[in-house]
């Protein structure tokens, strides 16, 4: 892209395709399936989990107001998060060896308990590497999904202000308050909306803040964001989001419809971005309106 008199929102062909000269594509890389997670835990749980994990982080710093569920919850729920730090711990071990290196966003994945975010009949699946439904066809992403846009969009720097479309459940967002400095999510379906301040609220997270709204128009009164991550796949990238996107910023998004692939689009001036192809995932679709 780099071209001044670029036109958006982005077509397709300027993001997924070799058709730009700023394109560096990678090659795609698999698609974790449920079956080859639930194996991956298994062997992670009978070689000892974390005795052979190749990262050790420091615990992820508090978000401003933030409050552990355990020092309030009552006994059972206390115990219920004890029991499930190891398999936390294995998960996030899993998501080191997929790539993930930035020990920040690993800390931040060890701390927020994702099976509070699902529903309990699937909380036995809550710490595979696979996406699971949380009702109005959407899902919560995998854990891999979750730790590599973060870490793509953050490139290693300490971000400020932070655009999420698509809260669902709220467990990305979640995580991100550990990562970022504030958090500002978005979510059109009404009964989800609803669905993350109730799983978000026990835990107290003075970062983040909530909008029930239009994604694909973002949030132009809070703009420009140090960081756009896009849950939910489009063929293009809309306008005002690029356009909401801080110079220097990335923007994180899987592109495409049957066949998609993560990208990372960088603002490099006032109308000039560049992209890079990531890898393949799977989305549900992006979609404008509020219901």
């Amino acid at each position: 892209m780099n071209n001044p008199r670029s036109n958006f929102p982005l077509p397709l062909s300027s993001v997924t395709g070799g058709a730009g000269r700023n394109m560096k594509p990678v090659a795609p890389g698999p698609v974790a399936t449920p079956q080859t997670a639930t194996r991956n835990a298994a062997t992670t749980a009978t070689q000892g989990g974390l005795a052979k994990a190749p990262y050790a982080p420091a615990p992820a710093p508090r978000p401003p107001g933030y409050a552990p569920q355990a020092t309030s919850a009552p006994a059972a729920q206390r115990s219920d998060l004890m029991a499930t730090e190891a398999v936390r711990r294995a998960m996030v071990a899993r998501v080191a060896r997929q790539g993930v290196s930035d020990a920040k966003v690993l800390a931040a994945m060890e701390t927020v308990p994702r099976h509070l975010f699902i529903e309990p009949a699937l909380s036995s699946q809550a710490y595979i590497d696979a996406s699971l439904p949380i009702g109005h066809h959407q899902t919560i992403s995998q854990p891999y999904i979750v730790a590599r846009m973060i870490e793509a969009m953050c490139s290693g720097k300490a971000l400020g202000r932070v655009l999420e479309i698509g809260t669902g459940c709220g467990y990305q967002a979640a995580v991100l308050s550990f990562v970022v400095k504030d958090v500002y999510s978005i979510e059109r379906i009404k009964p989800l909306h609803e669905l993350a301040k109730n799983n978000l609220r026990p835990l107290r997270i003075s970062n983040l803040r909530l909008q029930y709204g239009d994604g694909m128009l973002g949030l132009p009164q809070v703009a420009p964001f140090d960081g756009i991550i896009l849950a939910a796949a489009g063929l293009e990238v809309p306008q005002a989001l690029l356009e909401q996107l801080a110079i220097g910023a990335h923007l994180v998004a899987p592109v495409g419809a049957q066949v998609q692939h993560l990208h990372r689009i960088t603002r490099t001036g006032k109308s000039e971005w560049s992209s890079e192809t990531l890898e393949a995932c799977h989305f549900v679709p992006l979609r404008p309106g509020t219901i």
